[in-house]
């Protein structure tokens, strides 16, 4: 499980992000923003407030806004879910034989 350890909002509903591992960068979030409930986003003000929650595990806003660190690793690495979590490989080799 990753941990974000640094975050630096940017323009254009970007966030740069340092996860316990050494990974860096940025992750986009233009797409969601005025979009249901990240309708605040339309106040970049608000966008601004990204703070790092639950010890790494989650970049979170007011309101109960939030995204696991784990997903924002795979978005800034553009990795799968398979290579942070090697057992869903073997999870999904097995239903593909079934």
């Amino acid at each position: 499980m990753k941990k974000i350890v640094a975050c630096k909002v940017l323009e254009n509903y970007r966030v740069w992000l340092r996860f316990d591992d050494g990974v860096e960068g940025e992750a986009d979030f233009s797409a969601q923003a005025g979009q249901g409930v990240f309708a605040s986003w339309t106040d970049y003000g608000f966008f601004g407030q990204a703070a790092i929650a639950e010890h790494g595990r989650t970049l979170t806003w007011p309101g109960e806004l939030d995204f696991c660190a784990d997903a924002l690793w795979l978005q800034v690495t553009g990795k799968r879910p398979e290579d942070l979590f090697p057992s869903l490989r073997q999870e999904r080799g097995a239903h593909a034989h079934a």
